[in-house]
């Protein structure tokens, strides 16, 4: 195996797929994550936990762009749950916050393309590097669902907005 995992990369890994399951979910049945859900709380727990366990991970011996995106994730999240809570700003905070949320799964999940593109099948992975036409071309495709995803869910938000808004 060209690539081993840790015991700490395979709980690391394992505890990863906890929020993306619960993202996947999340969207299919609310279409975007709602943190007063049972899949929201999943979600959150399992975000925070997957970022912090990323730490004690480095293919370099120190802080990395895998950190970065975890801290970033974890800021996106923060302003994703503040957003509902400042008034001055109106119907944007639901924006703000749907994006917050649609932003850190996408943070998430960039390290994870790559790992898995490098890593998979471990006889032979499907890509020498983060450099690798493979995994720039799966990450082009992930930047592009999530921006699709999010403006489906501005649809869907204006879409509720305007049933909730009084008739004049």
């Amino acid at each position: 195996m060209p690539n081993p995992l840790s015991t700490l990369g395979i709980a690391h890994t394992a505890i990863s797929l906890l929020p993306l399951g619960a993202a996947i979910y999340s969207f299919a049945r609310h279409g975007a994550i709602e943190p007063g859900t049972r899949s929201g709380r999943v979600y959150l727990v399992g975000m925070v936990l997957s970022v912090l366990t990323a730490f004690g991970l480095s293919s370099t011996g120190g802080f990395n762009a895998g950190h970065a995106l975890g801290i970033l994730a974890l800021l996106a999240v923060f302003g994703a749950w503040l957003a509902p809570k400042l008034s001055f700003l109106g119907r944007a905070s639901a924006y703000l916050a749907t994006l917050g949320w649609s932003f850190s799964v996408f943070l998430l999940l960039v390290p994870g393309i790559n790992e898995t593109l490098t890593r998979l099948p471990p006889s032979q992975p499907l890509a020498s590097g983060p450099d690798s036409a493979l995994v720039r071309g799966a990450l082009l495709a992930w930047l592009a669902l999530f921006v699709v995803g999010y403006a489906i869910q501005v649809i869907i938000l204006r879409s509720r907005q305007r049933a909730q808004a009084p008739r004049r």
